[in-house]
């Protein structure tokens, strides 16, 4: 086995692990109550529905008029900017000291809208490219919803059991993102220097940063909420864009777009989330959201 493929396994088995403990840790910490309270709000699921499924494409859409791209790259952008609902999203929130209950409601209404809206679009954004709705779906309903679904039941029925293993799968998450994020870079370097002479990083930090500000905007004044609004926003659905790309793309830059994207989300968003935990620390308001 060569380095890289050694290094890729790694990658692979971490990130197995993260979504698999941070699905768990978050169920065995809260109740199906307090995921659904927030989602009860009309108002937080609209502005949810319009940042992720309107805005946010219409900003990776601005991006691609404004900088002129390669089609593996400009295809990559739009995958990006269909899939939403991230495993990520309750480690973000977590980190951001937002609230963990509306991260873990949002993160499955996202994904469920995912699933029926990347089929729906896509094939008007990209004419030609056929989505399998169920291939999607079948990868975040077994490492996710099952996940999840179990441990809320294991709350439920051994709150004393669930207090007990809810702090170690917590510290197996924080382990593996870090693992993923150290084994992400060293296998994609060479990919992260090779995108730098196409505009293809530049196009990627805008869509991060605009989509954060964007969640941001719509957040509202709750610190803990805004956070969740603009983190759930910006960060991408990565497994269910890399599905699609499997499916309808030879282009090598359309992967190397999503894997390097991905690297970046998780760079610019930890940071942003402790940037966020220190505002709502403050009670002060982050400007762009003024």
């Amino acid at each position: 086995m060569t380095f890289p493929e050694f290094f890729a396994a790694i990658a692979q088995i971490a990130g197995l692990l993260f979504v698999l403990s941070s699905m768990v840790a978050m169920g065995l910490s809260l109740t199906v109550e307090q995921i659904v309270a927030p989602l009860k709000s009309g108002r937080l699921v609209a502005l949810a529905l319009l940042a992720n499924f309107v805005l946010v494409p219409l900003i990776a859409a601005l991006i691609i008029w404004l900088i002129p791209l390669a089609d593996g790259l400009r295809v990559g952008l739009v995958l990006l900017a269909t899939a939403a609902g991230a495993p990520f999203l309750p480690k973000l929130v977590q980190a951001a000291e937002g609230n963990v209950a509306m991260g873990v409601g949002l993160m499955v209404l996202l994904m469920v809208v995912t699933v029926i809206y990347m089929p729906l679009v896509l094939p008007l954004l990209l004419p030609g490219v056929a989505v399998d709705a169920w291939a999607i779906a079948q990868s975040l309903i077994v490492l996710m919803l099952i996940p999840l679904g179990l441990a809320l039941l294991v709350r439920a029925r051994l709150p004393e059991t669930a207090a007990t293993w809810q702090p170690m799968m917590n510290k197996v998450s924080t382990v593996s993102i870090l693992l993923l994020l150290v084994t992400g870079l060293a296998l994609n370097v060479a990919n992260i220097v090779g995108l730098l002479g196409t505009r293809g990083i530049l196009a990627l930090l805008l869509f991060i940063v605009g989509s954060l500000g964007v969640g941001l905007a719509l957040g509202g004044r709750e610190p803990r909420d805004r956070s969740v609004m603009g983190l759930g926003t910006a960060q991408r659905n990565i497994s269910a864009a890399i599905v699609v790309a499997a499916q309808n793309f030879t282009d090598p830059q359309v992967l190397v777009t999503l894997l390097v994207g991905a690297i970046l989300l998780l760079l610019v968003l930890m940071g942003a989330a402790r940037q966020l935990a220190k505002r709502s620390q403050t009670g002060t308001v982050p400007a762009m959201s003024r």
